[in-house]
């Protein structure tokens, strides 16, 4: 009899699956490296900023010596862009930290959390770490049923995660319908508004969200510089809270959570307002060109606010792995989504001009 470790709700558990490196499906293929595209991490297409990679160099000399703990000059540079007290700041290893500390902070086995259908993979992962109950609230529309999730809350409801936009799906909410959700949560439970593709929205989509947070003690926006800052590789994430959240959170963060290397970049990344426009840019036509070759194949697209679009690739459920696979086969690595209950799409992030017109071709191969 093989020995057995842990909790049980830790060993039920499945790790989370990333998507593929390029390095793994040229050797699993047999293809060179510099001839594949990679459209599957919702990554951006533009690399790093050319400031953060000068902080970098700037920085390299003292690695050595530990990062500042508590990021002093990151945490300064969060306030002078977003305009709110440091003690209302953590910082995380990628927002998924913030994720998994509110989620340890705040909620004891057995109490529930809740998230819609469809919603981040981590939010099922962080709730079972815990040994909490998930309540997983039906999407509409691909999306959050804001009215289901208000009707859903339970007595012992400590944590509810609201992506917006949402991941895979792409969908929005409005600020309205955020706001009177947050006028109806309980005020001892804690919404975690996750903004991980914040800086994607246009103009007339773009809300106030640090204003509900002066509002209201028991809300934590989640923000990531890895995707339309570029900072993917290096984890840099930060959650903003009123203090007594924010201080619970701060007693269970790692220490060093956020390395030198990282904050320095961060920092620079944090100023550099035009590679963010230029970001916005990209994406905005990106999502054109590939929509509309969705539409020239007659294929069904959910309208996305991120920085990749989900489509459906076939009417079978094996449709998805077998797009994806024959995708994969033609150099071009794109993510499958059938761990979330979707195996008739494909998640695609969007990329440069030229990576999506080698994905556009690739996939009318596939499908043919």
């Amino acid at each position: 009899m093989s020995l057995q470790f842990g909790p049980e709700y830790v060993r039920a558990l499945a790790p989370y699956q990333a998507g593929k490196p390029i390095s793994e499906v040229a050797r699993e293929f047999g293809l060179d490296e510099a001839n594949i595209v990679k459209l599957a991490s919702n990554e951006n297409p533009l690399g790093v900023p050319a400031s953060a990679v000068a902080a970098m160099q700037a920085a390299a000399s003292e690695l050595a010596r530990y990062p500042d703990a508590n990021g002093f000059e990151l945490k300064q540079a969060i306030q002078a862009k977003f305009n709110v007290p440091q003690d209302w700041i953590t910082l995380g290893n990628g927002s998924n930290d913030i994720l998994e500390i509110a989620a340890h902070a705040l909620v004891q086995p057995g109490e529930s959390v809740m998230y819609a259908q469809y919603s981040f993979a981590v939010y099922p992962l962080a709730t079972k770490a815990v040994g909490a109950r998930a309540i997983c609230v039906a999407a509409k529309d691909y999306g959050h049923d804001l009215d289901a999730m208000a009707a859903a809350i339970a007595p012992d409801t400590k944590l509810i995660f609201i992506a917006n936009p949402n991941n895979p799906t792409g969908t929005f909410l409005p600020a309205e319908q955020i706001a009177a959700f947050l006028a109806k949560v309980p005020s001892h439970i804690v919404v975690v508004l996750d903004e991980a593709y914040n800086e994607f929205l246009t103009l007339d989509h773009q809300y106030d969200s640090l204003a509900w947070v002066r509002q209201y003690p028991n809300l934590l926006v989640s923000r990531t510089m890895s995707k339309a800052y570029g900072l993917a590789g290096l984890r840099v994430g930060f959650g903003i809270a009123q203090p007594a959240l924010t201080d619970l959170l701060n007693r269970i963060r790692q220490p060093f959570n956020v390395n030198s290397m990282a904050q320095a970049a961060a920092v620079a990344a944090l100023a550099d307002s035009e590679f963010l426009a230029k970001s916005a840019a990209l994406n905005t036509a990106g999502y054109q060109q590939l929509t509309a070759a969705f539409t020239e194949l007659g294929l069904e697209f959910v309208p996305s606010y991120g920085n990749f679009v989900l489509v459906k690739v076939g009417d079978d459920d094996g449709a998805g792995a077998r797009v994806n696979l024959a995708l994969l086969k033609q150099g071009v690595i794109v993510r499958p989504v059938g761990n979330y209950n979707l195996p008739q799409f494909l998640r695609i992030s969007i990329g440069l001009p030229e990576e999506n017109a080698v994905f556009i071709a690739a996939l009318k191969k596939a499908l043919a």
